[in-house]
């Protein structure tokens, strides 16, 4: 889980991640580092600012192939969508 830190995750958020998660997904997120580290990176080009927080609360959404990650950020204007997940991340469940 350490590639999540050059997106800038505190060590100690990934080590609540570890502690709060089943093995079984965390050897998930490992095994797809690049696919969760593209998605990652998708945001963060966007200008997504909380990606901790995002991706501690909806992990799952990470591991999604990249084109269907981006098709379901890219239905929304960018500037907006930002400013209502740092608002609110829990409007990642309505995206």
């Amino acid at each position: 889980m350490k590639f999540l830190e050059k997106f800038g995750f505190e060590k100690k958020d990934i080590e609540s991640l570890k502690e709060n998660s089943t093995n079984s997904l965390i050897k998930e997120l490992e095994a797809h580092k690049k696919l969760v580290s593209q998605n990652l990176n998708y945001l963060k080009v966007l200008g997504v600012t909380n990606l901790s927080e995002i991706f501690i609360n909806y992990h799952d959404m990470f591991l999604m192939d990249n084109s269907n990650f981006v098709a379901i950020f890219n239905k929304y204007e960018p500037k907006s969508l930002i400013e209502k997940l740092a608002k609110d991340v829990r409007i990642m469940e309505y995206l």
